[in-house]
């Protein structure tokens, strides 16, 4: 994220001495990407951002997975995972339950409405779309409020934790990467801005606001890294409250983007999904689908034509609208489609026709397109509509 930030009480020049008002020195924290050849921020701390009193492990909530055998589509429906009141005791770091995963992403779920612990994750960013609800993430850069169609992007050991506010669940869809995710690199320019046919740019990306400060002693964090198998977690409890920084600037935070923010890129024929990407990370790509004006040749099929997933699996998060392709399915608000390569998928029987002469689409979906394929985590199994992969070929 190549966009220069400031806030709070930095020094004239880096690696130079920043003092209290007391005369000590404050802890200046460099947080870098890619061994110091990629976005940094600096920090400056009032305590040593290293220092650990103890440590366990944290057991995390399943994370095992298994394949997607026979090879079938599915569709997913998330809103079952938290029945009732459910939601009301679970955070957004503890509660979350894992739907798909591979080595480079996994994709969890989670209705919340208790403040989460203080957490990192050590494995990559994540992507984290808020469905509904709202939100205050508190990170040692600031403060983000966040609410319904926001992106969130959490960069890899950023220290923080998730207030939900108001009477309504905070639905959370939660991308976790092995790797940094950042705008389509198509977008930017080679110094990092987003350029002119960005369906995007920098006015519409929310930083922080602080610097946050919280005064306490003794505190855990919970940090999620790679170990043994796979994903692991650890339980640190550290000497002070890690939201101890006077100021910071650089390249490298935290932020939030609206889904309605976003300029849908349209033509006189149907456009492929990569005219919808907003992220990427390694090995899989980022996309939505919001309202918009549709094909105009006068003889365009708006929905899209059936295609064959060669190189990837392809997983749609529906979050609002009407889906027009997916009518007759059965999929709703909070349904995933999961359609895996070497699978031949398109819009459900009686949709190709149905959309001619269709001049706008209101929908709004989150695709992820994987290029190693999906396994299937425990929320999967517990949501799967088992009738979906028999749906086109109803008559």
């Amino acid at each position: 994220m190549a966009y220069y930030r400031q806030l709070g009480s930095v020094p004239p020049k880096r690696h130079t001495q920043h003092r209290t008002p007391e005369g000590g020195l404050y802890y200046e924290e460099l947080m870098g990407e890619e061994g110091f050849f990629s976005d940094s921020s600096l920090l400056y701390h009032r305590h040593i951002p290293s220092a650990v009193t103890a440590a366990s492990v944290w057991e995390l909530p399943d994370q095992s997975t298994t394949a997607n055998l026979p090879l079938l589509p599915r569709h997913l429906k998330l809103h079952e995972l938290f029945p009732g009141q459910e939601w009301k005791s679970a955070d957004v770091v503890g509660g979350r339950r894992l739907v798909l995963g591979n080595a480079d992403v996994r994709i969890s779920y989670v209705a919340a409405g208790a403040p989460s612990e203080l957490y990192r994750n050590g494995l990559g960013d994540e992507c984290v779309y808020v469905e509904s609800g709202a939100a205050v993430l508190e990170t040692v850069f600031g403060s983000l409020t966040v609410g319904r169609g926001d992106y969130v992007i959490i960069p890899r050991a950023t220290t923080h934790r998730w207030v939900p506010t108001g009477d309504e669940p905070l639905r959370a869809y939660c991308i976790e990467a092995n790797s940094h995710i950042t705008p389509a690199r198509r977008y930017l320019s080679k110094y990092g801005q987003l350029l002119e046919h960005a369906p995007y740019c920098e006015r519409d990306l929310r930083g922080p606001e602080g610097p946050l400060l919280v005064e306490g002693g003794e505190v855990d964090v919970l940090v999620k890294h790679r170990g043994p198998g796979g994903v692991v977690g650890t339980r640190y409890t550290v000497p002070n409250h890690p939201f101890d920084v006077v100021g910071w600037d650089g390249c490298l935070y935290p932020y939030a983007f609206n889904i309605a923010d976003f300029e849908p890129i349209t033509g006189r024929v149907h456009q492929p999904p990569p005219a919808h990407q907003v992220f990427e990370g390694n090995n899989f790509v980022i996309c939505n689908f919001v309202p918009r004006k549709v094909d105009y040749h006068p003889l365009s099929i708006p929905v899209p034509y059936y295609h064959a997933n060669v190189d990837s699996d392809e997983v749609m998060f529906y979050c609002g609208g009407n889906y027009e392709a997916r009518k007759g399915s059965g999929i709703g608000q909070g349904s995933i489609s999961l359609h895996p390569g070497g699978h031949t998928h398109g819009p459900q029987p009686g949709a190709y026709e149905r959309s001619i002469g269709v001049e706008f689409f209101d929908e709004l979906a989150v695709m992820v397109d994987t290029f190693r394929p999906l396994e299937l985590g425990e929320a999967a199994t517990a949501s799967e509509d088992p009738n979906y992969a028999w749906t086109w070929a109803k008559r």
